[in-house]
């Protein structure tokens, strides 16, 4: 069936989700899901099952051990199928700011002092932070800045900075302020014409779309599973190749025991196991909505990511072209959603009003959003923003309605 007959079935979505039957959680528009998302009842079933169940060290011989270490082995494979990776490149660690830590200190023996490594200005602190520091071992670090006008990374500017000398490109998917789509594939075959590594920032990206990683041709790809409604984990993607290359991190009787050499101290056993619940809601979610259930996982994602896109477009535009029409509001980024050039990650400010005043305002009606840097004060220094007081950041997903736009709409129009 065409995606182009089917339209997401909003009410089956948010009754997969237990916070909008919740007494304390039912009552906002929630705005906030760019710092996590609402996780659904498949995560909560597994999460208390291995908790009630199988709460022992994994990998042993009785039952329950077995079946901890199995789910845990389950949900790692289906992850990786859902972004057409393979089951050892994928590390599940404590968060995408650990992940780049680590991955930073393991890729600095690549580098000799000189070498160039391009970070953005666009990015949150978790993908910059991190290779930053490696000017503490020699690395020259270049800022490829955005266009302080439209918010936007240019490819040309890229250009201009990537030598003979460039080793590593860290730059984000979609920014977690400005919303845009950053065109990866493309951003990628360029660096690689340096044989330099990129490191793909997908944090704000995967809550609206699960990527393809063997399509972009990316290097390293990360991203926040507690963002994608799951618990609070991170995701770190990377090539075989480039992953047996690398020194380990771990303990020293793990040497060579790739992908476990990037992660110290292992994956949080309960945690990584609920991540089928994940799959699980995703899988749902196709079943629901398509016939053809003989499809591939991956090619049950691209369509469900299709439909989560045509959603996200209906539901952000209205509010986008409201922000837009208002002399007194300073809309960040693109004002239209089409052909999945933004996500419906919208961040504004007001004329002669702190964005704490406006965002203390809105959670007076019923919104629950805030205002901050959300860890992309670079970003907002190069926008001549205060990063203290920051912006109004209100992201949407696939589960927010036109109702909660409607409220929101409400809402600014009283201040």
């Amino acid at each position: 069936m065409s995606i182009n007959n089917v339209s997401l079935d909003i009410d089956y979505v948010r009754a997969q989700f237990p916070a909008f039957s919740d007494p304390l959680s039912a009552k906002w528009s929630f705005f906030e899901n760019a710092g996590g998302s609402y996780v659904p009842h498949n995560v909560i079933n597994h999460l208390n099952d291995f908790m009630t169940s199988t709460k022992v060290q994994p990998y042993a011989e009785f039952d329950t051990s077995a079946i901890a270490g199995n789910n845990m082995d389950k949900a790692t494979e289906l992850f990786a199928k859902m972004i057409n990776a393979d089951n050892d490149e994928i590390i599940i660690g404590a968060s995408t700011t650990m992940n780049m830590y680590v991955l930073s200190n393991a890729m600095r023996h690549f580098l000799k002092p000189g070498d160039e490594v391009i970070v953005t200005n666009q990015d949150h602190e978790a993908n910059v932070g991190a290779w930053r520091r490696l000017k503490e071992h020699g690395a020259v670090i270049k800022e490829w800045k955005i266009n302080s006008e439209n918010a936007e990374l240019e490819i040309t500017d890229l250009e201009s900075l990537l030598s003979d000398r460039t080793k590593i490109v860290a730059v984000t998917h979609c920014s977690n302020i400005v919303g845009s789509m950053n065109d990866l594939e493309s951003i990628t075959k360029l660096v690689h014409q340096y044989d330099a590594y990129v490191i793909g920032d997908g944090v704000s990206y995967a809550p609206h779309g699960f990527p393809d990683v063997k399509e972009l041709d990316v290097d390293f790809y990360a991203f926040s599973l507690y963002k994608t409604y799951g618990p609070h984990l991170g995701l770190l993607y990377g090539k075989k190749e480039i992953l047996d290359q690398l020194p380990n991190q771990n303990h020293e009787f793990l040497e060579g025991d790739v992908p476990y050499t990037l992660n110290p101290g292992g994956p949080n056993h309960e945690e990584l196991s609920c991540l089928i619940g994940v799959y699980e809601y995703f899988n749902n979610l196709y079943q629901h909505h398509f016939s053809d259930d003989e499809a591939s996982i991956r090619l049950k994602i691209e369509r469900v990511n299709d439909l989560i896109s045509k959603h996200e477009e209906e539901i952000a535009n209205p509010l986008l072209a409201y922000l837009n029409s208002r002399d007194d509001i300073r809309l960040i980024g693109k004002n239209k959603i089409e052909n999945k050039n933004r996500a419906p990650t919208i961040a504004f400010t007001i004329n002669k009003k702190s964005s704490k005043e406006v965002s203390s305002e809105l959670v007076k009606n019923g919104i629950a959003t805030r205002n901050d840097n959300f860890y992309a004060w670079r970003c907002l220094k190069a926008l001549g923003i205060d990063t203290k007081d920051g912006v109004v950041r209100t992201s949407m997903v696939h589960y927010n309605t036109h109702e909660d736009v409607d409220n929101l709409i409400k809402a600014l129009k009283k201040i």
